[in-house]
């Protein structure tokens, strides 16, 4: 893999890894991604899945995969945000769990389409 490969990889995994551990650490997290239009049962498994797919592309274990798994997972997460910032809502992030008490805005957006170029590079520089 490359070095900008290599690179993409460990930014974007360790954000991946970090957001789902912060996640876990903040009892309320599911009850604030619910008001952000998740349903509960959609909710529960993200942090695991989060720690799971940035561990495999941090180790690079099967990178270009999970990679891509994180794109489409941070696409989805994009969504989810857009949504209320389109009515003029602005909720509590539940992005980095514990690490998130901002209410969203654009730049939740912005971030998130980095990361999502970021896990694309991961997925595609080799």
């Amino acid at each position: 893999m490359s070095a900008l490969g290599t690179t993409a990889a460990v930014l974007v995994g360790a954000a991946v890894v970090a957001a789902g551990v912060s996640k876990l650490a903040k009892p309320t997290w599911v009850r604030e991604a619910a008001g952000l239009g998740v349903p509960v049962a959609l909710a529960r498994p993200v942090p695991v899945l989060e720690i799971a797919l940035g561990s495999l592309v941090v180790f690079d274990v099967g990178r270009a995969a999970a990679a891509w798994a994180v794109a489409v997972l941070l696409a989805a997460f994009t969504v989810v945000l857009a949504r209320p910032l389109l009515r003029g809502q602005h909720p509590v992030c539940a992005c980095f769990g514990a690490w998130s008490a901002k209410p969203i805005g654009p730049a939740s957006v912005a971030r998130n389409l980095v990361l999502i170029a970021l896990a694309v590079v991961a997925a595609v520089a080799g």
